[in-house]
């Protein structure tokens, strides 16, 4: 069987983890874990880019790792990973995801008591064996039965969800910012960015007085333990597992705090290098000049990135995928916000799954500011979710009529479906009743794991269908504990194109699907977005944020997505669908 990108990935992932075990210098390690990020980003398939010869176009892809991917891709193996992989005991790699365990404990561990696996370590640590090693003492052994504990919370998802990790450090961060003498205060890191899933959370303050900061930090009462406490950095770990780490700065560093905590790896090594040329270094102080006559302070990110000779790159796209570029050249994209929305065009209601009339769900999101909705509850084919039959639809109809009638002009309300795109690939809805729907959604919620060509084939048949508007939850997955479909996206790709129908950004935080890299690759060729909420429930109409998130990471703007539009293009646009 082929390999997946995602299987691609993590094997540059292990080799880079490997090399930092083996002591490889830091840029080798890196190239290899660039490399494994920009594959687990890629909106196409590697075997067709493979075929279309392109794989030097992947960032971080010259032409050893080109080699290295083309091997992958025509033998399903890399000779390279196997040589690492015979030298280094796979256990190995697990204990680099204790807390507290690096590269050099663990090949300590490995070279000076034989310890090949976390089992064997936690059993060491039990006996007594680890205090003995030279560096080590007893404080160290319980730290790290500490940070194995951790990772049996914590199971076999190191990475926690968007929706649970952002919710979680604004409440932290919200705290902290309601205390005396604390001035600005920031979500940093990969939260910031948006990415669906997070390692742990990064808090960055203002103050001249971070001593109680600090205190009140370590002290709350969703803190399960404290894994350092200093003046300008803790680090705590939550009930949950979730790890959450706080840097205070004066106000007067507040920018260089940001920025430095702010990009992606890539990014920042990227910004770093052009503050060396431009005879600066930068860390989370200042900029420091490389002649060592003293510091430039910052108080706002824009300062950084102006000494830098570059405009403001938003944080969602810091992953050194060519925004570098353009902000040097100040022309980074105007990307989508929450006030270019008018709508959202995916809701359930009682009819279906929901928990709200028609009329409850019209009143919320007029609102929250939006100028229409369109009411899109389940098909047939959904029993478990209460689906419409075509008689209960077209009675839906006239109940939404009615309410667009008594709120309209100034707020409308449409009638849709998201209508099932069965197993065997057929539709739930025959064309006439579709004619007859102001709106259509269709989605695939069953035979996700079938394979690639039977799964694709099924959603290449409801978007070559005139009637059917948009595509929701593209690739159906849920974070995490439901993988995407096995797609050929490219295929997806061509057919939308082709035919001018909408691919859905849904905002709940178990889908955010499209993915970012796909949200790109859609307004690349043209492909329209819609960011809806799928809410079944009020409360999850204001999941629009999450939404927002992945589209900006997807450089997507207000004119790519069609709920930024008014609703008389909005009726134009889904009327000229029509066959």
């Amino acid at each position: 069987m082929a390999l997946s990108n995602r299987e691609i990935a993590q094997i540059f992932e292990d080799v880079s983890d490997m090399l930092q075990i083996k002591g490889e210098i830091i840029h080798r390690v890196m190239a290899y874990r660039n490399v494994a990020e920009a594959i687990r980003d890629l909106p196409r398939d590697l075997h067709a880019i493979h075929a279309d010869g392109q794989l030097n176009t992947i960032p971080f892809v010259g032409k050893v790792m080109e080699e290295k991917i083309t091997e992958l891709l025509t033998t399903g193996k890399l000779e390279f990973y196997e040589k690492l992989a015979a030298e280094i005991p796979p256990g190995i790699l697990d204990m680099l995801r204790i807390t507290g365990v690096g590269p050099k404990k663990a090949m300590q561990f490995w070279q000076e008591a034989g310890i090949t696996s976390v089992d064997e370590l936690e059993a060491a640590a039990r006996e007594d064996k680890l205090s003995s090693l030279s560096g080590m003492g007893a404080k160290t052994q319980a730290r790290i039965l500490e940070g194995i504990e951790s990772l049996r919370r914590r199971a076999a998802n190191t990475r926690t969800p968007l929706g649970i990790a952002l919710p979680a450090a604004q409440s932290i961060l919200d705290r902290l910012l309601a205390l005396p003498g604390v001035g600005k205060g920031s979500i940093a890191g990969s939260l910031r960015r948006g990415r669906p899933t997070i390692g742990d959370v990064d808090l960055v303050l203002t103050t001249n007085d971070p001593e109680p900061v600090m205190k009140f930090f370590a002290s709350m009462d969703e803190v399960a333990r404290v894994l350092g406490q200093g003046t300008t950095k803790s680090s705590v770990e939550l009930h949950n597992g979730l790890q959450v780490d706080l840097v205070v700065v004066p106000p007067e560093r507040w920018g260089t705090a940001l920025v430095y905590f702010g990009g992606s790896q890539a990014h920042n090594i990227h910004i770093r290098e052009l503050a060396r040329q431009r005879g600066y270094t930068l860390n989370e102080h200042a900029l420091t000049k490389l002649d060592g006559s003293g510091e430039i302070l910052c108080d706002t990110e824009e300062k950084v990135y102006e000494l830098l000779g570059m405009q403001w790159v938003p944080p969602e796209i810091r992953e050194d995928w060519g925004e570098i570029e353009l902000a040097q050249q100040h022309r980074i994209p105007t990307l989508i916000t929450r006030d270019d929305i008018q709508s959202d065009l995916h809701m359930h209601t009682v009819w279906s799954d929901g928990k709200f009339t028609i009329r409850e769900m019209a009143e919320a999101a007029r609102a929250r500011g939006h100028k229409y909705i369109v009411i899109t509850d389940h098909s047939r084919g959904a029993t478990i979710a209460n689906g419409l039959t075509v008689e209960r639809l077209m009675a839906q109809r006239e109940e939404v009529r009615q309410v667009d009638a008594e709120m309209s002009p100034d707020f409308r309300v449409f009638h849709g479906t998201e209508m099932e795109i069965r197993a065997d690939g057929t539709l739930d809805f025959p064309d006439e009743v579709l004619a007859q729907l102001d709106f259509v959604i269709a989605s695939l919620h069953v035979g996700l794991r079938q394979p690639r060509e039977q799964v694709t084939a099924r959603l290449l048949n409801a978007i070559r269908n005139p009637h059917v508007d948009l595509i929701g939850h593209p690739r159906g997955q849920l974070i995490p504990d439901r993988d995407p479909a096995d797609l050929d996206m490219d295929a997806v790709f061509a057919a939308a194109s082709e035919t001018g129908i909408a691919l859905e950004i849904n905002a709940n935080p178990r889908r955010l699907d499209l993915e970012a890299q796909y949200a790109r690759r859609a307004v690349e060729l043209g492909i329209p977005i819609a960011i809806d909420t799928d809410a079944h429930r009020i409360d999850e109409l204001d999941l629009l944020s999450y939404g927002i998130l992945t589209a900006r990471r997807g450089w997507v703007q207000p004119h790519n997505v069609i709920n930024t539009w008014s609703v008389e293009q909005f009726l134009a646009w889904s009327r000229q669908r029509g066959p």
